[in-house]
């Protein structure tokens, strides 16, 4: 047996404190802090909304269906409203408050372990990230379980309403989580999270044979992310300064507990030339801004972009010029963070294909449907404001065009400003002249 070193010993004692560092008590620790935050969000934000004045202590099943939302899973409505009655309900939005809150602690807590480290094994990174995956799994069973419910409908004091006592049609309507789909797109979530932290993290260690691909990908992640945490820093101020001037506090403080990134990053790809088409009927409504509500509630489906916004208020050029500027802040920020070696057309092609990947993202997770009808006696859309429609969704491909175009500009001029940066670890080309004495 060959006998070990002094420096062999210091290098097993400091792989065995490693592996302590990021056991299952520290995965307990990230998957309730990011839970407990969620839920949290998700709680004050209904609470502003008037959630909390649901019948049947229903409060607790909304927020657990609201957080297990947040992360992809899938609830399903159902209404039944007797033999004579037919009720139909569908909802699909994801409150990007909620998940933004709890992306950021669950991979704050994912990357804790491994700073101070530059370069970590594959099947470390993989049983890390594995626990969390377990724990996450266990959480979301859990909260699909507990995320279940059952309304009644009133159908009022008048006709329709008589004729409902008569032949006992009582309207309800229900949500209750699909349990399989949930843990899919749950751990879906779970892995783009943990999968994005490393990208972004400059500090976060990666496997030996990634490490060729962090110059090109990990400046590009991460000015991608300021550009959208940027994007809702500027609109939770829009905010708030629309809560002190014009009141509406409650309704303001729900939007941005609850859909905040849903709006700021819808602004985003306006900016860009996106253009998005939606409806808005019945009761169903947009609280915030009342803007894109006016334009969208009309009898036939509507266009959205910067020209129709503009018909109603000019002011929504500015998205133009903020999107320009935020853009070529964050292509200078990913060139200042490249190596000096990089070529122009290189940091253009990444800002595109960087960008493209973020306008998708927003397109997938922006979009928004939801939908009640009431019939009686095969009557449709009676009892007032009992049905309605709502749903906004993008134009893909045109928004992602837009997004190479901004790419390649914003990319080649980020560039050239970041020519005289000085990057961190470069060396003077010039040697020091020495004199002879």
């Amino acid at each position: 047996m060959i006998p070990q070193t002094p420096s062999d010993q210091a290098i097993v004692r400091h792989g065995d404190q490693s592996a302590a560092r990021h056991g299952w008590l520290q995965a307990v620790l990230a998957v309730l802090a990011g839970l407990i935050v969620m839920g949290v969000v998700a709680a004050l934000g209904l609470w502003a909304a008037g959630a909390a004045d649901l019948p049947d202590n229903a409060f607790p099943r909304v927020v657990a269906a609201t957080v297990v939302t947040a992360v992809g899973g899938t609830i399903e409505l159902s209404g039944d409203a007797g033999v004579i009655a037919d009720t139909q309900a569908g909802l699909t939005v994801i409150p990007l408050s909620v998940t933004l809150a709890g992306a950021l602690v669950i991979a704050a807590g994912f990357l804790r372990p491994l700073r101070h480290r530059a370069v970590a094994g594959a099947p470390e990174l993989a049983g890390w990230a594995a626990r969390i995956a377990v724990l996450w799994l266990l959480t979301l069973v859990g909260l699909a379980l507990f995320a279940r419910q059952d309304f009644n409908i009133s159908l009022g004091d008048g006709t329709i309403g008589d004729i409902g006592d008569l032949f006992g049609a009582s309207p309800k309507v229900g949500f209750e989580t699909d349990v399989p789909l949930t843990l899919v797109f749950g751990v879906l979530w779970l892995a783009g999270v943990l999968v994005l932290a490393l990208l972004v993290s400059r500090g976060a260690p990666l496997p030996p044979r990634l490490l060729r691909f962090q110059e090109s990908v990990r400046p590009a992640a991460f000015a991608m992310v300021a550009l959208l945490l940027t994007w809702v820093a500027l609109g939770l101020v829009i905010a708030l300064v629309v809560a002190v001037t014009r009141g509406h506090t409650a309704e303001t403080f729900a939007v941005i507990l609850l859909g905040l990134p849903n709006l700021v990053w819808l602004a985003f790809t306006l900016g860009l030339g996106a253009t998005w088409t939606g409806r808005v009927d019945g009761p169903f409504g947009l609280p915030m801004p009342h803007l894109l509500d006016e334009v969208l509630r009309t009898p036939d489906i509507s266009t959205l972009n910067l020209s129709t916004l503009a018909d109603f208020d000019g002011r929504v050029w500015w998205l133009l010029v903020v999107d320009a500027v935020l853009l070529l802040a964050a292509a200078f920020l990913m060139a200042a963070r490249s190596p000096a070696r990089m070529r122009l057309w290189q940091h253009a092609v990444h800002m595109a294909f960087a960008l493209v990947l973020t306008v998708l993202m927003v397109c997938l997770v922006g979009r928004i449907s939801a939908h009640y009808g009431l019939s009686l006696l095969g009557i449709g859309d009676i009892g007032g404001g009992l049905s309605g429609e709502l749903f906004l969704r993008p134009k893909v491909w045109t928004a992602l065009g837009f997004a190479v175009l901004w790419g390649l500009v914003t990319g080649f001029l980020g560039g050239l400003m970041a020519k005289g940066v000085h990057r961190k670890g470069e060396i003077d080309a010039e040697e020091p002249e020495v004199r002879a004495g």
